[in-house]
């Protein structure tokens, strides 16, 4: 704790176990900044690896690491939690749960991640000043005012902080070689190759998806629901061994085909 003229302060490291935050909290305590403590927001949807991580990291840093938690969950809110609808005649109405997120409604992150933090540091607010820093990368574009970006003031990228870690013997279980990002691995914004390796590397994980699916009334994604890309992805796997391309024409012709769509449809 550090007092000035005014409450004490805190300072405080949001880590959300990647490779960004994780290079930030390093640096932070190798270089001797202040850092009362560390909070790591879980939403359930983590891969093994990263618990692992965190875990070990913990042990590293000799700072305390705060695990917040919201009380219902992902399941919770994808299934059962039913927001109240101004417009009676929306579309939503009467439908159960906040189904999948969407680019323009990333409901999730606001509600397992957002919210949680927020609400743990305004009960520290009241007494102290509260520094949070942020992992955000030199070379990503979001910033907030009131944050302190430490990897922006060192000029660190994203690649900066990957080798950086990796450099000090992290490296997630291998999680950064088979994904560019590592947070919750049902995340409907996910590349087609991304949602791949998650079907070939995690295939328990992959299973959990097409349960949820099943119990949900929107698409995994605007293009394809999970059980689509299971066709998708199966016949994908059948024309590699049969030495056929999985891209053009003929390939989007029959794949539209098993999944009962009409007509030609443009390359995804």
């Amino acid at each position: 704790m550090h007092e000035d003229c005014g409450k004490e302060k805190l300072y405080a490291a949001s880590l959300s176990g990647g490779k960004d935050s994780t290079a930030m909290v390093l640096r932070l305590v190798e270089e001797g900044w202040p850092l009362d403590f560390v909070m790591f927001c879980d939403t359930g949807l983590e891969f093994p690896q990263m618990y692992e991580h965190v875990e070990r990291l913990e042990k590293a840093l000799l700072v305390p690491v705060v695990r917040l938690k919201e009380e219902k969950g992902f399941e919770y809110y994808l299934l059962r939690y039913t927001p109240e609808r101004k417009d009676p005649d929306s579309p939503y109405a009467g439908k159960p749960g906040m189904s999948w997120a969407g680019p323009r409604n990333r409901w999730c992150t606001s509600v397992l991640k957002t919210a949680v933090i927020n609400k743990y540091l305004s009960g520290l607010r009241k007494r102290y000043e509260i520094v949070q820093y942020i992992g955000i990368a030199a070379d990503e574009p979001q910033r907030v005012r009131e944050y302190r970006y430490p990897l922006v003031e060192w000029g660190m990228t994203e690649k900066d902080c990957l080798d950086y870690c990796y450099e000090r013997g992290y490296d997630w279980g291998g999680l950064y070689r088979l994904f560019d990002r590592v947070s919750c691995w049902c995340c409907p914004l996910q590349g087609l190759e991304e949602l791949r390796t998650l079907r070939r590397e995690f295939p328990e994980l992959w299973s959990r998806l097409l349960d949820w699916e099943a119990e949900t009334w929107r698409n995994f994604r605007k293009d394809f629901s999970v059980q689509e890309l299971e066709v998708r992805f199966r016949f994908e796997e059948e024309r590699i061994r049969e030495g056929k391309r999985i891209r053009g024409k003929e390939f989007f012709k029959e794949l539209y085909g098993r999944l009962g769509r009409d007509g030609d449809r443009a390359e995804i």
